[in-house]
């Protein structure tokens, strides 16, 4: 059945007009009147719609059941990443999305190629959403993970260390690092709190911002003995924690 994303109040029994986004979807693959979709507005599980009406530009669809159904990683994962350039950091927002990440930061890191900021930041932010919500609907998650404005590292390192000393007791924070002394990437156990992992750009990231993320609690991990890519390295590692 196909699936969209609608950033609507949904409630079963209501009759609504689907925002220009979906609408379009349907109209792309021809739907007709009496056919059957799935809608998800990100706020948990998904509800089953059928198509009333079809117009040149406009759908009207009446929300039936509504279906207690998630699909994420048992653990959270909040990805940090410095930005890989051109392309590359796309298809890093669809595959995080795929493996589960709860959120991802891009970051701007002294080593990192692509550097964002102000009116362009907005909106490639807005664009690494937009790929976020096509891979939920083809995935079939029913949470969109926040993408985060791009931030300078250091920046939002300090915000970091700036939360209550609780906060930072109770999260995991890993950090993947090429150090030969770091520890082999652990898997996800079955505790209820959330994982940071910070993975730095083409370049990786500079003794220094190692030395920083560090002091804001982050532990030094491998993947291994391979050097893999700045795109790859990170869904290796929530493919760890997919499940």
């Amino acid at each position: 059945m196909p699936r969209f994303h609608c950033a609507a109040s949904l409630t079963p029994g209501q009759s609504l007009a689907l925002p220009s986004g979906p609408a379009r979807h349907v109209q792309v693959l021809r739907l007709q009147p009496g056919a059957r979709i799935t809608l998800f507005n990100g706020e948990g599980g998904e509800f089953e719609a059928l198509i009333e009406h079809m117009g040149r530009s406009d759908v009207d669809v009446l929300i039936q059941a509504h279906l207690a159904v998630e699909r994420e990683a048992q653990r959270q994962v909040h990805l940090a990443v410095g930005m890989p350039a051109n392309e590359r950091m796309d298809w890093l927002v669809e595959k995080a999305t795929e493996l589960g990440a709860a959120s991802i930061q891009p970051l701007v890191a002294e080593r990192g190629v692509l550097k964002l900021k102000g009116e362009r930041a907005a909106r490639k932010q807005s664009h690494w959403q937009g790929i976020a919500i096509a891979a939920c609907e083809q995935c079939g998650r029913n949470r969109v993970p926040l993408v985060h404005e791009p931030l300078d590292l250091a920046q939002w390192l300090d915000a970091l260390l700036a939360a209550p000393l609780a906060d930072r007791a109770i999260a995991e924070r890993w950090m993947l690092s090429l150090d030969p002394r770091a520890q082999r990437l652990p898997r996800a156990t079955q505790d209820a709190g959330a994982i940071t992992l910070l993975s730095g750009p083409e370049g990786g990231l500079s003794p220094a911002e190692e030395a920083a993320a560090r002091a804001a609690g982050f532990l030094p991990v491998t993947l291994g003995a391979r050097v893999l890519r700045a795109e790859t390295a990170p869904l290796a590692a929530l493919a760890r924690w997919a499940e």
